[in-house]
């Protein structure tokens, strides 16, 4: 029992996170300010789950729980001191709580007192806890860990205990509804590594546009023509422009480092690895290029307080500003030394050009008006904006005069990509007969004045083909590859950049001794992600339907971001 809670705490979490998400864009993108506790439920409010009124000591419940499962699994920070966390998001958590312990009750679902009295010891004996206690001995004392911890928070040794048993419960319903994962057999699995990792050897002619560019005559008419017959194309959608300052991150590196201490950083870095080993960092190749990301994670999170704290001084200043005027961004970055940028307008849809900002931006810049000129911070994922509405422009559509070198290179490309698929469209016949009378793929492309090229071997686990330079995707090369029998050509098929014929040469057998080599790891993988699918595909089911009846998350959802 506790090596499962320890193995797979990660699992929940992930869950939970994944029907959040699901849930959280079903109901609407709202987020309401933070209030530093759940968010906003007051009495009355709690809503029902399962056909029964959630009552406010179950809430609370809920609440104290999944407080302490952040705590556990967030370098015991409380969600409330997040600043990624907002209250609606609090209170998803604390009911998709709420909703699997009642489904885990009504199956009958029990945790005994050996299992949670171990599960409890178990977690008081944590390495990572024993060491943010800064003590040697085997266990953190129950009293210690309720009077540090739990009562500055308002809790107790029963919301403690509540909490063992809720988790290694959740644990059960996790495999309880995900079951038919684990009955993925050895056989199945193996059919399904040979299936993935079976190898074409693969030929392609790619009809480029490129290619076809000069063949292009661009006279004025042919110009002309085409503008008149795709003006709604180059329609100007509503724009705005303003101006911004930017706190970002990268600033604040130093000063964040120096703020956590050489001490604490190590002891986090630690901590967070010990918790969550190599998974800690997907893609790390050895424990200390997965600390050292989890490193730069803990500066960067500390260099964003920081930002953010220079932005507010800075928006409070902006604001504070007698009379009201646009102009007052410049004056007081000026004051400051700081610089203002002010890029081109830009739409709603595909905001600034001149940098990639953050969806959180646009919106602020689009939510602006000349009575309500200013905004921010903004938060993105890199740095706070404070900004300054300057001008709104309607929706338009240039003259010819205004766009004609663009009317004339898209005139060119579409005229370019018609004669690409005119020459591998009909190639194809030509191709298929002499493939029969015993030429090679590549003799016939060079008769006909194409290069033909020869692709490594790739099988349905290939997660990257540069040889295809973005000329088409990996996924469409695959379907042409896996689509089409050993010693034949497949149909020509279109791309963005006019298309290609694919010619698979031979089916490679499967390596036996890397499939023998690997199975175990595959068969658990396997297993692992079909209870997981199983478990969050009836996680969304449910939360979908159930906690619609929940009032305060309802209300919450309508309001307008501000």
């Amino acid at each position: 029992m506790i090596g499962t809670i320890r193995k797979h705490s990660k699992w929940l979490w992930v869950v939970i996170i994944v029907a959040t998400v699901i849930s959280f864009i079903w109901w609407g993108a709202a987020v309401p300010s933070r209030n530093g506790g759940g968010g906003g439920i007051s009495a009355g409010e709690y809503g029902s789950i399962y056909g029964e009124k959630v009552t406010q000591q179950e809430y609370a419940g809920a609440r104290n729980d999944f407080y302490l499962y952040y705590w556990m699994h967030n370098g015991f920070q409380w969600p409330n001191q997040d600043p990624n966390m907002t209250p609606l998001q609090m209170d998803q958590q604390i009911y998709l709580r709420l909703m699997l312990t009642r489904k885990a009750k009504a199956l009958g679902i029990y945790v005994d007192e050996t299992s949670a009295e171990a599960a409890a010891n178990s977690l008081l004996s944590s390495p990572e806890l024993l060491r943010a206690f800064r003590i040697k001995a085997q266990s953190i004392p129950i009293g210690d860990f309720v009077k540090s911890v739990l009562e500055p928070e308002g809790m107790t040794a029963d919301d403690f205990e509540r909490y063992v048993r809720s988790d290694v419960t959740l644990q059960q319903l996790i495999q309880t509804i995900g079951i038919a994962g684990q009955l993925f057999t050895p056989q199945e699995a193996t059919a399904a590594w040979r299936r993935d990792h079976q190898e074409r050897e693969t030929q392609v002619v790619f009809f480029s546009t490129t290619n076809y560019l000069s063949r292009v005559p661009v006279t004025p008419g042919a110009v002309g023509e085409f503008y008149t017959n795709y003006m709604a194309y180059y329609r100007l959608p509503d724009r705005v422009q303003v101006s911004y300052v930017e706190f970002n991150v990268t600033n604040y590196f130093t000063a964040a480092e120096k703020k956590i201490g050489a001490t604490n950083l190590d002891y986090q870095v630690n901590s967070l690895f010990a918790e969550n080993g190599m998974d800690a960092v997907p893609g790390a190749k050895t424990p200390d290029d997965a600390k050292a990301q989890i490193r730069d994670y803990v500066i960067r999170k500390q260099a964003m307080t920081e930002a953010n704290s220079d932005a507010n001084d800075f928006a409070n200043a902006v604001f504070s500003q007698t009379p009201v005027s646009t102009t007052n961004l410049a004056l007081v970055a000026q004051q400051k030394g700081l610089t203002v940028k002010t890029p081109a307008p830009f739409s709603e849809q595909y905001g600034p050009s001149e940098f990639i900002a953050p969806e959180t931006f646009t919106k602020a810049a689009f939510a602006l008006a000349p009575d309500n000129p200013f905004a921010g911070p903004v938060q993105g994922p890199y740095a706070y904006y404070v900004m300054v509405l300057n001008q709104q422009l309607p929706s338009e559509i240039p003259s010819l005069a205004q766009i004609r070198d663009q009317v004339a290179r898209d005139y060119q490309t579409q005229v370019g990509i018609a004669l690409a698929r005119r020459d591998g469209t009909n190639f194809v016949s030509t191709l298929n007969l002499k493939l029969l009378t015993g030429h090679t793929f590549a003799s016939i492309c060079a008769d006909a004045g194409f290069d033909s090229e020869d692709l490594p071997p790739f099988s349905l686990s290939t997660s990257d083909l540069p040889e295809l330079r973005n000329r088409t995707g990996l996924p469409q090369i695959k379907q042409a590859a896996f689509g089409t029998p050993a010693g034949r050509a497949s149909d020509f098929e279109s791309t963005d950049d006019g298309g290609f014929i694919l010619y698979v040469e031979k089916q490679l057998a499967p390596d036996e001794a890397a499939m023998k080599s690997e199975m175990p790891d595959y068969l658990a993988q396997i297993r692992r992600e079909e209870t997981i699918e199983l478990f969050d595909s009836w996680v969304n089911v449910e939360a979908s339907r159930e906690l619609m009846n929940i009032p305060a998350l309802a209300k919450m959802a309508s309001q307008k971001t501000p």
